[in-house]
């Protein structure tokens, strides 16, 4: 974490198994390093919202609402697509929680709640920024596929709900593939004339938090660590 940068896409504890950051110590690592405002960006839920609101306005760095919401893909079940979507004003809070909501009562996907596709509208996501995932999202899902037809279908339909409010996520962690998603990431925003943003998918504030983060991981997935075959995500 540096001054001058603005994490959009960062996961807490509150996101249950996917993150070891503690809100308390997010917000005073912001403000011992200058930072002017972070996300808060859980998988599907808005359980940290008012912690990390006090917090951060004690502080005085800006609290930015957000959340890691999991779209149901019909192919893939398994493995949904991932949409970043920031609070832009009270409308947007307004839609966000409507959204949650009809996540947790009609999107259940095995106990876990997902958002469908075609709940995302221009009304529905009114007063609310969007980040495409990265390699996580359908546009970086077809960008990997080498598909061109569906990257250009996928991002014209998420550019008719969000319009100019609508971001390329470009994600450098040391994943397989993403140096390449955000390469041609960057191609179609050229082509596309769509902006981009840089964020970190933060799990850990530290790089001793690496071995914390997999155990939790490993506990859920019922895998060991030195299990060769599990999948590092």
């Amino acid at each position: 974490m540096s001054a001058g940068f603005v994490h959009l896409h960062l996961h807490t504890e509150y996101s249950m198994v996917d993150s070891t950051v503690r809100i308390p110590g997010l917000v005073a690592r912001c403000k011992a390093q200058g930072m002017p405002a972070v996300a808060l960006t859980d998988q599907n839920n808005l359980f940290g919202l008012v912690k990390f609101y006090r917090k951060a306005m004690a502080l005085g760095v800006k609290p930015i609402i957000g959340l890691d919401l999991r779209i149901i893909n019909d192919e893939d079940p398994e493995h949904p697509f991932t949409l970043l979507l920031l609070v832009q004003n009270n409308d947007g809070y307004r839609k966000l929680s409507e959204l949650v909501t009809r996540c947790y009562i009609e999107g259940q996907v095995r106990g876990e709640p997902m958002a469908r596709r075609e709940w995302l509208t221009a009304e529905s996501c009114a007063g609310l920024l969007a980040l495409s995932g990265g390699r996580e999202g359908d546009v970086g899902r077809a960008i990997v596929s080498a598909n061109a037809e569906l990257t250009t279908d996928c991002l014209d339909r998420w550019l008719d709900v969000f319009g100019d409010r609508y971001y390329l996520e470009l994600i450098r962690t040391g994943r397989s593939g993403e140096e390449d998603v955000v390469q041609r990431s960057l191609t179609l925003a050229a082509e596309m004339n769509v902006a981009v943003v840089a964020s970190n998918d933060v799990r850990f504030l530290d790089r001793d938090g690496f071995n914390s983060h997999e155990a939790r991981v490993c506990i859920h997935d019922g895998r060991g660590l030195a299990d060769v075959d599990r999948a590092r995500n």
